[in-house]
């Protein structure tokens, strides 16, 4: 059976990263470099590698930066070049390639990632479409995982959740699902909550921030109430959908970092800057300094 295509994904990036203040006073966290690109661009790639046609930002007002990112600079286009710097031009001029189109929404309320979601139902309709955060920066080691998700989605057609194994004692920071194995090994969800403390959580497999939804979940959205922080939990509403909608969750390939924390954005930081041939052997030789102070 053929399946409607994956042409959109939503980037929910109104946050206000109180957790990397000051730097996040006047820089939207997602705008924060790793090596030497921001974190929503290396989302923004995962998803053009998906297949992606469409990006659709969810934003506040003060994040002008993310839309001046992924929009053209003919001035600073025009001085590399003069200045022979072609590498550096193309590395700019070709984020977002020129089949792809950008649209940009604004959430005029933090009200949780569930509302963000909703501000983009205009853009969405009623196909279905991917979301993602920019906070959870996935390695893979081939295939992005957002790829992988749509190849599961397109074998099946029901919707897809990025899970990982965490630790028992973490359940209460990430939503949780319980699944059951189908007969080809798949691993459908039986039930998600957001947030539960370890002694009563269902697993240990956590969402992370990767999702494949049908347009059915925007009326959901609309009649949760709000959960867990005060705010409209997309766990909620996933949850209501479970009723009359498969979700598969799937373990990705990859090395997922939370860079919404600080631990996790070094750790980020120094990984993929270990993959960069001018900056590893400095920094391998300066890891040795470290080990012998």
């Amino acid at each position: 059976m053929i399946y409607p295509p994956i042409r959109k994904a939503v980037f929910p990036v109104a946050g206000l990263g109180t957790r990397f203040l000051p730097a996040t006073k006047s820089i939207p966290k997602e705008m924060l470099p790793i090596v030497d690109k921001p974190l929503i661009q290396y989302a923004v790639e995962e998803a053009i590698e998906a297949g992606i046609e469409t990006l659709i930002f969810v934003t506040s007002h003060r994040k002008r930066a993310i839309l001046d990112h992924f929009d053209s600079d003919e001035d600073l286009q025009s001085h590399l070049l003069a200045q022979g710097k072609d590498e550096l031009n193309a590395r700019i001029k070709n984020i977002i390639p020129t089949h792809v189109s950008t649209a940009y929404v604004v959430q005029e309320e933090a009200l949780g990632l569930g509302h963000a979601v909703w501000c983009a139902k205009a853009l969405v309709g009623d196909e279905p479409f991917a979301v993602l955060l920019a906070d959870d920066l996935i390695r893979s080691p081939q295939t992005g995982c957002l790829r992988q998700m749509v190849d599961e989605y397109h074998v099946t057609g029901a919707g897809v959740i990025g899970v990982e194994e965490i630790p028992a004692s973490m359940t209460d920071r990430y939503g949780i699902v319980s699944v059951e194995k189908s007969s080809d090994g798949r691993s459908y969800i039986r039930e998600i909550v957001e947030k539960p403390a370890p002694d009563v959580a269902p697993s240990n497999l956590g969402v992370v921030g990767r999702y494949i939804l049908s347009g059915g979940i925007f009326p959901l959205l609309e009649s949760v109430r709000a959960g867990v922080g005060g705010e409209i939990q997309l766990t909620d509403a996933i949850a209501a959908q479970l009723a009359s909608q498969p979700l598969l969750a799937h373990a990705f390939e990859g090395i997922r970092y939370d860079c919404g924390s600080r631990q996790g954005f070094i750790r980020a930081t120094v990984d993929y800057a270990l993959e960069h041939d001018e900056l590893r052997e400095d920094l391998l030789a300066y890891f040795d300094t470290i080990r012998k102070r």
